[in-house]
């Protein structure tokens, strides 16, 4: 009677380098796309809160000149004035001194009034997704 077990051949027993170094190469091409893929959200989540942010700046600008008549003499005037709670942060900078305002025209009624701001800019240096510059967003 003969032996009926089986022994496995030194093929049979695991993995071939090269197997190895195909599904480890897999596995880096994989890793390499999520993670420029997460870069890409997280610097697009970024641009859409600067975006909200400027949209409720410029906002509070706007009610401020509705019910006083003139243009906040700084952005912390819309926050003591309570038009805003607090200073936004600029997500792109992780600042909120890195503003940058824009004087109204003055007003040829009134020279002598002080002239206010009349909008605000990211600081921001760089270049977003879509290729504008942030300091030039409207």
């Amino acid at each position: 009677m003969r032996n009926t077990t089986h022994t496995s051949s030194a093929g049979e027993q695991g993995w071939t380098l090269i197997e190895l170094l195909v599904v480890i190469s897999l596995i880096m091409i994989l890793a390499s796309v999520a993670m420029n893929q997460y870069g890409t959200s997280i610097r697009a989540a970024q641009e859409a809160t600067l975006k909200s942010n400027l949209f409720r700046m410029r906002d509070a600008i706007d009610q401020y000149y509705a019910d006083k008549g003139q243009y906040p003499a700084s952005l912390q005037t819309l926050v003591s004035e309570g038009y805003l709670r607090a200073m936004p942060t600029d997500p792109i900078t992780r600042s909120s001194d890195t503003w940058t305002t824009v004087a109204a025209e003055p007003d040829p009624s009134r020279p002598a009034t002080e002239t206010g701001i009349y909008d605000v800019k990211s600081g921001a240096e760089g270049v977003a997704l879509d290729g504008s510059r942030y300091s030039d967003w409207e």
